[in-house]
């Protein structure tokens, strides 16, 4: 069987890289950029910082921003709406996962419009028309949707998050300039810090997990253990420090392994508890990941250990299963000190046959190491009850 990778044609890194984007554009020809943003990054003027390369560049542009923080099919519906409506040519999109997800659903339908409804994406999409040429801007250290073939929408009325995975939605280029991560709030720092782990770790173990993907995920388990705590504590203290610059490399380098690899159980009952709770993704995930790692640890003992030693611990003299305990310790520890919750708000007793269902049926299941039936869901889904 030959294992497909899937990364970016083009990626910038380091501070003002945002400043390539206007040439980006120019050399391929494109007239007018539609920049897709939520409204929170242009109120408090994030988004502002690429416009103004476009507007000094002389590249017309319009925007769209009517993105939920977990975005619905209207979303994406609406956008390609806006897009067709505004004569773009070429898609910029500037936020965390939110802004990504709903323009790469927008860029997908501009092309491929047998697809409108959105639904039909769910699951390995047989699209045959890449999305329309995009730029992705991260805002947020943490999705790695700008290097992904996946993106997450949420249907509303079903209460569930559906996952589309799909090739033809990778950016073409991808932006990683942390100056863009400085407005990030401690909070949202700690929790898309956590998502990348959860990435980073899910890719280690996954069923599907080989070298050239392990490669990628256990360098990004390194940065980002090293790296969350200064940029939680930069994020409260305003003063500039090294923590947010590792957190964009390691974030998007745990995209590059997991999107070519798949996730697991904890990424199936995330999409499940923000689709139900509106939980933030990755507070979800985080809450999730030490226990996910538990159920695991029988089948993958070995990858444990090595994540206990990307993150640092010291394991001489342990036993593969003390250190595999080592690796959960480890993560239980990071969460507790960028303060993520250990409980999710909302989940009561009678949520959980549907929540083990939703969660069973989430793309992201089948690539968990360990079998899991009905029962054993409902039983982790008790232990993050409050």
């Amino acid at each position: 069987m030959a294992n497909r990778f899937v990364l970016n044609t083009i990626s910038y890194h380091g501070a003002g890289a945002i400043k390539e984007i206007p040439g980006e554009l120019q050399r391929r020809g494109f007239a007018k950029a539609f920049v897709c943003s939520d409204a929170d990054l242009v109120r408090f003027g994030v988004t502002k910082k690429v416009t103004d390369l476009l507007d000094e560049a002389g590249i017309p542009w319009s925007i769209y921003s009517d993105i939920k923080p977990n975005p619905t099919i209207e979303n994406v519906q609406n956008g390609v709406a806006a897009f067709k409506a505004s004569g773009a040519d070429c898609i910029v999109t500037v936020g965390g996962g939110s802004a990504m997800d709903t323009a790469k659903g927008i860029g997908i339908i501009a092309e491929n419009p047998e697809f409108a409804d959105v639904v039909s994406l769910e699951g390995v999409a047989p699209t045959a028309k890449h999305a329309v040429f995009t730029i992705a801007v991260p805002t947020t250290a943490g999705t790695a949707a700008e290097v992904t073939i996946n993106y997450v929408i949420t249907d509303p009325e079903k209460q569930r998050k559906f996952v589309c995975v799909d090739t033809n939605d990778i950016p073409e280029v991808a932006v990683v300039d942390p100056d863009m991560m400085a407005t990030m709030p401690a909070g949202l720092t700690a929790a898309t810090g956590m998502d990348a782990l959860t990435h980073a770790i899910e890719g280690y173990t996954t069923k599907a997990a080989w070298e050239l993907s392990d490669m990628f995920h256990l360098k990004a388990i390194e940065l980002i253990s090293k790296n969350l705590r200064d940029a939680v504590a930069e994020a409260k203290s305003g003063v500039p420090a090294s923590g947010r610059e590792g957190m964009a490399l390691g974030q998007y380098i745990a995209g590059m392994g997991f999107s070519n690899v798949g996730l697991g159980i904890d990424h199936s009952m995330a999409h499940t508890l923000s689709a139900h709770y509106d939980t933030p993704h990755g507070v979800a995930c985080a809450m999730l990941l030490p226990i996910a790692m538990e159920f695991n640890k029988p089948v993958v003992t070995e990858r444990l250990a090595d994540v206990a030693r990307a993150m640092g611990v010291d394991v001489a003299g342990m036993t593969a299963d003390e250190a595999a305990d080592a690796a959960i310790a480890a993560v239980h520890q990071l969460a507790e000190d960028v303060e993520i919750p250990k409980t999710c708000t909302g989940l009561v007793e009678a949520d959980l046959d549907q929540l083990a269902t939703d969660a069973m049926a989430d793309a992201c299941f089948p690539g968990n190491p360990r079998e899991a039936d009905h029962a054993q869901v409902v039983e982790l889904f008790r232990k993050i009850m409050a």
